[in-house]
């Protein structure tokens, strides 16, 4: 039986491993073209459930930070009227690994059909999700943490991953300044750091 600390080193390798793998696996293109609507959309929508859902809100965040506004919308939400957010020339993103989420199916119609630009973030770029959305970034997960292989743990950290990778480069696209952030990030250690100058 593994020691404790032997089992959470396994997981810190197999979370890098992954990460290392989706930097190959995306397509430069495709994240180009998702930096470029993602830093000219008037706003941004992003859908997800479980811990996609909760990436998704992380990744709203991480566009608020940067000014460009952005709001998670909840599947259950989205389909009782919460679609009315998203509106054309818009950005909606989505992640699921497999690309066959049921709840986001009608979602993405909705916001395609709403003239919408569709931003996927699957592991399956041959999904039903996948198929009807005008950029995908591939993700590549070589397994989950747990030793079923059932929760998500790396999937979870190679999309937030993703994001991140995705905001540093709308930064550097909007050439995004210290100073605008410094102005809506008032609170924090980081908030003092920036407005004591």
């Amino acid at each position: 039986m593994k020691s404790y600390i032997e089992t959470g080193l396994a997981a810190f390798a197999t979370e890098s491993e992954s990460i290392l793998a989706t930097a190959k696996s995306v397509d430069p293109k495709e994240f180009e073209r998702a930096v470029e609507a993602l830093a000219t959309a008037e706003r941004i929508g992003a859908a997800g459930c479980g811990h996609s859902g909760i990436a998704c809100q992380h990744f709203t965040h991480l566009m608020c930070c940067i000014d460009r506004p952005a709001r998670f919308i909840y599947p259950s939400e989205a389909v009782h009227g919460g679609l009315g957010y998203v509106q054309k020339g818009d950005v909606f993103l989505w992640a699921s690994r497999g690309g066959k989420t049921d709840e986001l199916i009608a979602i993405v119609d909705v916001a395609k059909k709403k003239g919408a630009t569709v931003i996927g973030v699957t592991e399956n770029v041959a999904s039903p999700l996948a198929s009807v959305s005008d950029i995908v970034l591939k993700m590549a997960v070589t397994k989950e943490c747990d030793k079923y292989n059932c929760q998500g743990t790396t999937s979870f950290a190679v999309t937030c991953a993703i994001f991140d990778a995705l905001q540093a480069a709308v930064l550097e696209r909007t050439d995004y300044s210290n100073e605008t952030f410094a102005l809506i990030h008032p609170g924090g250690a980081v908030g003092k750091r920036l407005n004591s100058k």
